[in-house]
């Protein structure tokens, strides 16, 4: 129970936009999305080792670049920082391809999170038509009303059954949780 008088279930319900009495998702205020329940996260798993694999190659190349520098007398003067920055542009580098880790797909009562390399978008239920995979697309895409969508990098081709599990998953909770409003969830395929 709670100082007001209700309990904990509910005020927990209630902060994460649940109409308690019908309980079904409802219009929410988004100011944190990251306090949701979510029932379903996606992440693009070869993508992302691709990306820490290169992320250490090009911090090892870098280094060993840097290392090398004052081996030989090329008749340019190096440095101890000279060799330190080659390894530090190493390092940038792979901070900069390890943002190829960060999109993730999820989704709950509430709504959609969809997050890529630079943003973080959260949708709610009544915007979101239908997940596609556009035929010679990489990823997948979120479309909303007017002809607008939403990229969705942690479903990708390439990682082939785990994205076609995460579709079909989506598309079962779209159709419980959009149609939970009174809506019809479009989720044909395409």
């Amino acid at each position: 129970m709670t100082a007001e008088g209700g309990s904990m279930v509910d005020d927990a319900a209630q902060s994460v936009g649940r109409d308690t009495q019908a309980g079904r998702a409802g219009p929410v205020a988004v100011d944190d999305p990251d306090r949701f329940q979510w029932d379903l996260v996606a992440r693009s798993r070869r993508s992302s080792l691709y990306a820490i694999g290169v992320a250490i190659f090009l911090v090892v190349v870098f280094t060993v670049l840097g290392s090398l520098l004052r081996i030989a007398d090329t008749g340019v003067h190096f440095r101890i920082w000279d060799q330190i920055s080659i390894a530090l542009i190493g390092v940038l580098m792979g901070c900069g391809v390890l943002l190829f880790t960060r999109p993730r797909l999820r989704v709950g009562p509430q709504g959609i999170s969809v997050r890529n390399l630079f943003s973080d978008k959260f949708i709610q239920w009544d915007l979101v038509q239908r997940i596609t995979f556009p035929e010679g697309a990489s990823w997948a895409r979120i479309d909303l009303p007017d002809d607008e969508y939403v990229p969705v990098l942690a479903v990708q081709i390439n990682d082939r059954g785990r994205s076609v599990e995460a579709v079909k998953r989506f598309r079962a909770l779209q159709r419980l949780y959009a149609g939970g409003q009174g809506r019809e969830a479009a989720g044909g395929q395409d």
